[in-house]
Formats: structure tokens, sequence, C-alpha cells
């Protein structure tokens, strides 16, 4: 599913850049795959939360929130870096930033410091939110933990009503004195309900998993493995998103309520995509809604999703690339002949990064806490051995002086 997602965010990009968001019907359809990144929030949601809903529901410790924290660096940052690197370095059009813009884009903070989103990575402002994220992420689980054992059905109205409550977010920035170039719609809080898709299914199915069923997580979990209900909910999610009640799509300025209504539809769409993968099927249905599915494990597909984080940071500044290196001048049309290229040329990228950068660096994480895991124990093996040696020695003295 992150290859999917990635793959909609990057073919709403080239819609955009060649023009394709103008045509009647299907330029709204392109433009509108922003909602791929709803995708991404809810798949987010969804994975890091359910160690926090088993610790809730007493099958696990409570998450330890360094290590949680350490396994967020090393999956996000080497690779990152790297592109901002390249980018500011060598892309002719983000050559020249200064210090401002290269600290902004190298902590993540582009959201926060006006005017440092750049070309090349204009996309990473959703990276921004997903990383004020992932500090939100192990308050809201500490806060939560609070609801636990009989308590625990109170969590799910709890993550339904943050989402709710986040929507007055577009109305409440009114008030906010900032400098101009900074967006705080883009910030996390404005974007809690995409979160919250993935947060509540995570609540659903482990419940589901760990025998903490209330009536509200029965219900959702029924409705969720619908397919036909969810592709429905899609449909008309993904078709009022495409008309103006979601606001413009490409560039545009969105009035409060049509932030507020592109943030519902872009949950629904989470929600409605994810459901039917998680949630259980009623008895005697798993096996076959699991084969509907089965194209998502292909080779090729799960290839892609081990390279989607790298499509995702590098398919911008691809992008830019395309242009000039083919002679295709911007805004102009060749659409699919754009799309094949950026496609190709992401892919193989990501592939490159995935195997000399994000693996590495991942593999050296899993060797350092490896490590540190078995130091205690030879040191205990150590100190056992020691004190076996020490009381040996201290039997054969005795013996020794027995027998003189």
């Amino acid at each position: 599913m992150r290859a999917v997602a990635a793959l909609g965010v990057l073919t709403t990009h080239v819609a955009f850049q060649t023009g394709a968001v103008r045509l009647p019907v299907i330029g709204p359809i392109l433009g509108r795959l922003d909602l791929a990144v709803a995708l991404f929030f809810a798949l987010s949601g969804f994975l890091l939360w359910r160690n926090w809903v088993a610790a809730a529901h007493g099958a696990a410790l409570t998450p330890s929130v360094r290590r949680y924290l350490r396994h967020r660096v090393v999956r996000i940052w080497p690779a990152y870096v790297v592109v901002v690197i390249v980018v500011l370095t060598l892309l002719p059009e983000a050559r020249g930033a200064d210090l401002t813009v290269w600290l902004a884009n190298l902590t993540l903070t582009q959201v926060y410091v006006p005017l440092s989103l750049t070309a090349g990575m204009t996309q990473m402002w959703s990276l921004s939110v997903e990383v004020s994220f992932y500090l939100l992420l192990p308050i809201l689980g500490l806060a939560l933990m609070r609801l636990r054992g009989r308590r625990s059905g109170a969590r799910l109205p709890v993550l339904c009503a943050l989402g709710l409550l986040s929507l007055g977010w577009a109305w409440a920035v009114e008030a906010l004195a900032l400098p101009d170039g900074v967006e705080p719609t883009n910030w996390v809080i404005g974007h809690l309900p995409w979160f919250a898709a993935g947060l509540i299914l995570a609540e659903v199915t482990g419940a589901d998993d760990l025998g903490g069923t209330t009536g509200l997580s029965r219900r959702i979990s029924a409705l969720g493995s619908r397919r036909i209900l969810m592709l429905a909910l899609l449909v008309v999610a993904y078709g009022l998103a495409c008309t103006p009640l979601a606001g413009p799509t490409g560039l545009g300025d969105l009035a409060p309520w049509q932030f507020a209504v592109k943030m519902v539809l872009g949950a629904a769409c989470g929600f409605a995509i994810l459901a039917p993968l998680v949630c259980e099927a009623p008895s005697g249905r798993t096996p076959a809604v699991r084969r509907r599915f089965r194209f998502l494990t292909a080779p090729m597909m799960l290839a892609l999703g081990r390279w989607s984080y790298g499509i995702f940071i590098w398919h911008v500044a691809v992008l830019a690339v395309v242009f000039g290196l083919f002679g295709i001048v911007p805004f102009s049309g060749d659409t699919l002949l754009v799309w094949c290229l950026t496609v190709v040329l992401s892919v193989g990228i990501s592939a490159v990064s995935y195997a000399f950068v994000e693996e590495p660096a991942r593999d050296w994480l899993r060797r350092r806490e490896s490590a540190r895991r078995r130091a205690p124990i030879e040191s205990t093996r150590a100190s056992a051995g020691t004190a076996e040696t020490t009381a040996e020695a201290i039997t054969n003295d005795t013996a020794t002086n027995a027998g003189s």
C-alpha cells in the first residue's frame, strides 16, 4: 500500500507539472491524487499505534519511547539527508539556498520556517508533518495508557473525538499572528483526521485480536470488512474531493470550511482503502478476501513497497530533471511520457537508495541493538563463570587442607 501511495503522489505531481490538471473530468481526478498523502498518514497511524494498543490490553509492555525514536530517525533521516544535499547542491533551481533553507530542510521543519520549501523538495511538507506526528505519538500513547484493561473501551471514542476537534484548526489558525510564508494548516494538528483513520483501525483490529472488543469496535470492524461498502465509500469520498467542496486541485487557497471538508474526505478515503485489508471478515470469508488482494503481495508490489520511501523523497527532483534532460516544456502536455520517465528513473534511484543507504542504516541499528541485548547476558555468564571457578578453588583448597 505504501507503493500505491507513493505512485499516487508522483502521479499528481506529474499531472500538475504537465498541465493535465486543467483537463475536464480527468484533470480533477489526477489533481486530487494528493489524497495519497492521507493514505500514507493512515498507514503510519495504523502501524505505529498497534504496540500501544497491545500494551493497553495487557498483551505487551509499554513501548520504549527511546527505542521508538531511534528507529524513526534511522528509518527517515539517512536517505532523506542524501536527497537534501544532492538537491540543494546540484539542482539548478535549488542551488544558492541560504543557511535557513539548509537547516529547515535538514531538520524537517519546513512547515514551520517561512519560505523554506524549495524546488525539487516541495513534497517534503508532508514528511515534515509525518515527523511531527512521530513526536506526538508517544505523548498520545502515554496519555491514553490510563485507559487500559476494563477502561480500554473508551480509547476509541477519545480518538474519534480528537480527530473531530482537530477539524476546528482551519478556523483557529486565523487568530494566529504568523510570518508570511508559514502555512499552519500544514502542521500536524490540522492533519490529525488522516492519522486518526489509521489509529482507529489499529484500535479496532487490536481489540479483535486481544479479546477486548466493544460494541463500537465490533461494528466498525464489521463495516470495514465489507469490501463493496468500502469501495463505495472510497468512490463517493474521492468523487466529492474532486469538486470545489474540497478546494482547488493543485495550488490555491482553501477556505477554512474547504480545508475541513478535505480532511474529512481524505480520512474517509484512507479508512476505506485500509479497512478491508486489516479488519476481520465474517467467518468463512477471510480466505476469499485475501485472494482478492493477492496482487499486493506480488513480487513487484513488494519491491515497490520496499522502495516506496525513496520514490517519495526523490520523485520531485527527478521530475525536474526529466523536463530538462528530455527537452520537454513544463505545463505543455506529454503527461504519459513524463509519467513513464519519472517512474522509471525514480524507481531506479530508489532501489539504489534502499540498497546502499536505507537498509545498511537499519542493519547497523539492528546490530547495535542486538549487541546491547547480548552484553548483559555475556556479563552474567562471565560473572557466573568466575563464581564457579572461585567455588571450585575453595572446594579444592578445603579438600587439600582436610587431607593434610
